[in-house]
């Protein structure tokens, strides 16, 4: 039977945790998915980066007046019709990590240095605050090299819903990714009282890096972004310190990331679950993937779900690829906004949704979580209605940020970042090609739709 990965999701696990202006209310456990956050949507850290936009795939250097769906799906399936050449487009570069610089007459505040760097292996996230000593006693389990307590909830930034965690910067900082983990002055910044917020939510949010955003949980505060950087832990679009969670309402201590880089995910979830009263309203959701019968972990970086093989089917009907290519293609034209998912306005992975869900297809929400709907391909093997992804974040170089569908013919159709729409582009394999993937519809359905464990 095929391993359908990690199908519950960050996101999903803190929704449960919501804060609206005075009113704190714990939602029932609805672990969906990594569905807007990854492997939450899951890998723990933070990194930033100047104000170049990194890394997309590129637009076309004009726009592309493409040949409906129709015409795509009769070259790939069977029927003949021209190929639709277009000219070649250039690749925008990375950029390197950065944060806003001190305010004027401010000092650092004082965070311990990097240590070492670790792994985020299971995240757990309780409605209220997990026993006193949970941390510790988890720290003594086979195979646990660290456990850190954090704060974890939903919260408004700027009027729009995200996870945040509180944290402390010194213990936290390890779990990042190098860049972020190595970036002292973000750290600073939010023990100093500031917002880190995602590289994605950032950069595509056009956010004001050393500015201020409204932050509003049992009530709102002013906070001054100090960076834009991927928490390690997909999903995660802020970080504040456990000061300024507590200040806003966020539960204390509801939450813990643990680093144990050798063990069965599956026999460590089950061993922490005996060790917390109550366990079935605490998730305890494993952030790698991790092949069935074995301890090896499948990074979020790798398109494809572990287990399955494209000659396992079942793949999309021809009646489904027809409808999921005709609904993506008809919202050429259309705007991109960060989190948006339809029927007038996208972002890469809510057109990707929006055009499946037309067609009767269920979906994850998020990117990370829809490279593991399907095996991978091989690019020579490749039809319409494959999905391509991309590492798109020069914060997190190795997660999967940027979905695209393929349509045939050497072009792919996505819905690119902020100031672009959505477009037809000649595919891009090169740098940043993380893959390509062959949805199965029932494996779609168990990464979007699982229940809480």
């Amino acid at each position: 039977m095929p391993w359908y990965g990690p199908v519950h999701r960050f996101s999903c696990m803190v929704e449960r945790v919501a804060l609206t202006g005075d009113c704190l209310r714990a939602r029932g456990v609805q672990v969906r998915d990594m569905t807007r956050r990854l492997l939450p949507v899951l890998a723990a850290g933070l990194a930033l980066t100047a104000t170049t936009a990194a890394g997309w795939p590129a637009a076309s250097a004009r726009p592309v007046h493409a040949v409906l769906t129709s015409s795509y799906v009769r070259a790939e399936l069977g029927a003949s019709d021209a190929v639709l050449q277009l000219p070649g487009y250039p690749r925008s570069s990375s950029v390197a990590v950065s944060v806003a610089q001190l305010s004027p007459g401010s000092r650092a505040t004082a965070v311990a240095p990097l240590r070492r760097l670790l792994q985020a292996d299971v995240l757990v996230v309780a409605p209220t605050s997990l026993p006193a000593g949970a941390a510790a006693l988890v720290r003594k389990l086979p195979g646990v090299v660290a456990a850190q307590s954090v704060d974890a909830a939903r919260i408004q930034v700027n009027g729009k819903f995200v996870a945040m965690l509180g944290v402390d910067p010194s213990a936290f900082r390890g779990f990042a990714a190098r860049p972020t983990a190595a970036a002292s002055r973000l750290w600073q910044s939010v023990a100093g009282g500031g917002v880190a917020v995602s590289y994605t939510m950032g950069r595509l949010d056009k956010l004001p890096l050393g500015g201020s955003v409204k932050v509003a949980g049992r009530r709102s505060e002013s906070l001054r972004v100090g960076g834009f950087g991927t928490v390690g832990i997909p999903g995660v679009d802020a970080v504040v310190s456990e000061a300024v969670a507590h200040s806003l309402g966020l539960p204390a201590g509801n939450a813990m990331v643990v680093s144990a880089p050798h063990a069965r995910l599956d026999t460590l979830v089950s061993e922490i679950k005996k060790l917390i009263p109550r366990p079935r309203h605490v998730a305890i959701e494993p952030l790698l993937t991790q092949a069935t019968g074995s301890g090896v972990a499948v990074s979020t970086g790798a398109a494809g779900a572990p287990g399955t093989a494209a000659s396992d089917g079942p793949g999309l009907t021809r009646a489904e690829t027809v409808e999921f290519l005709k609904a993506a293609e008809s919202r050429i034209g259309l705007p991109y906004v960060w989190g948006a998912a339809g029927p007038r306005a996208f972002d890469c992975s809510g057109l990707v949704q929006w055009s499946f869900a037309q067609a009767g297809v269920v979906m994850p929400r998020v990117a990370v979580d829809q490279a593991r709907t399907g095996p991978m391909v091989p690019v020579a093997q490749l039809q319409p209605g494959d999905l391509l992804f991309y590492h798109t974040d020069p914060t997190a170089p190795t997660y999967i940020s940027h979905v695209a569908i393929y349509l045939g013919n050497d072009l792919m159709l996505q819905a690119p970042r902020p100031g672009l729409d959505v477009q037809v582009v000649p595919l891009d394999v090169g740098a940043g090609f993380a893959g390509a993937v062959r949805v199965y519809p029932g494996v779609a359905a168990a990464v979007a739709a699982a229940p809480a464990g």
